[in-house]
């Protein structure tokens, strides 16, 4: 998948999906979760967040409203694949 899929409109049929039961979904192709599965997980719980004030290029903040909704999870989603990138570079 790339950035040009991404802008490509779902085919899913959402009004179907919402109106189908639980018995109704093919789960067949989904294996059982099993001990190994529950021996191996991790609970990941998000941080909490802090409201910041930060002066940003107008086009920039404009390039991620343009996205979509939720634009500031994808600034922030940006900005900490940026800090884990440069982590071993703050010495």
């Amino acid at each position: 998948m790339n950035a040009q899929d991404l802008k490509k409109p779902s085919e899913t049929n959402w009004a179907r999906v919402s109106e189908m039961s639980d018995e109704e979904i093919d789960t067949s192709d989904i294996p059982p979760l099993d001990e190994t599965f529950f021996a191996n997980a991790r609970l990941c719980v998000p941080e909490n967040k802090v409201s910041v004030t930060l002066d940003v290029d107008a086009e920039v903040i404009e390039w991620f409203k343009a996205q979509g909704e939720e634009f500031q999870s994808r600034v922030n989603a940006a900005l900490r694949i940026y800090a884990e990138a440069h982590k071993e570079h703050r010495r």
